[in-house]
């Protein structure tokens, strides 16, 4: 069983069913799934790029992304619709936890001048997202094999109703949110 579920089942259902007073534990938020996404408009000129995010993406999250195609042709991309653009991954269950684990202990600490995730970044219904710039910071990447850097988006979708429990949720996961008020003084 990963660590980061028996976080939650021990630790963080008792906090939050404390915090928020939730009369039945079903009611406590958790998390439904991550997706991890990247946009590559170089693709479009050279299919290489393409085939290297996707061995990439996939040492990263142990899971086959899906190629995303475009909608719409658009000139001035020199994009055509149905041309593979982007690439994603859903992890639910086990990987999820295990790529959260990896994601807040390993990856987010290696980031150069980090000061913090953005509290801000929530949908409105509990859903959070976030970027990061380089694919090299996953310890699965060795950083002298990378031919390009290639950034991705990643969004963790809970059953949480508000942004605020959404909030405290990820927190209690470890999510290393940056404190507002001491960065506006």
């Amino acid at each position: 069983m990963a660590r980061l579920r028996d976080i939650y089942k021990s630790k963080i259902i008792p906090e939050l069913t404390k915090e928020f007073s939730y009369a039945n534990p079903m009611a406590v938020p958790k998390m439904e799934k991550v997706v991890v996404s990247m946009g590559i408009g170089r693709a479009t000129q050279d299919k290489k790029f393409l085939e290297a995010a996707k061995k990439e993406l996939m040492m990263i999250t142990g899971q086959m992304p899906v190629a995303c195609k475009a909608k719409k042709s658009v000139s001035n991309f020199k994009v055509r619709e149905g041309v593979e653009t982007g690439l994603m991954v859903t992890l639910r269950g086990v990987r999820m936890y295990e790529f959260m684990d990896r994601l807040i202990n390993l990856a987010i600490p290696r980031v150069r001048d980090f000061r913090g995730l953005n509290p801000n970044s929530f949908d409105g219904r509990g859903n959070y997202s976030m970027g990061l710039g380089e694919q090299s910071v996953f310890p699965e990447i060795n950083p002298a094999k990378v031919e390009f850097q290639q950034g991705m988006n990643i969004t963790f979708v809970t059953t949480a109703r508000t942004d605020g429990e959404a909030r405290k949720t990820l927190q209690l996961f470890g999510m290393p949110f940056r404190d507002l008020t001491s960065a506006k003084a």
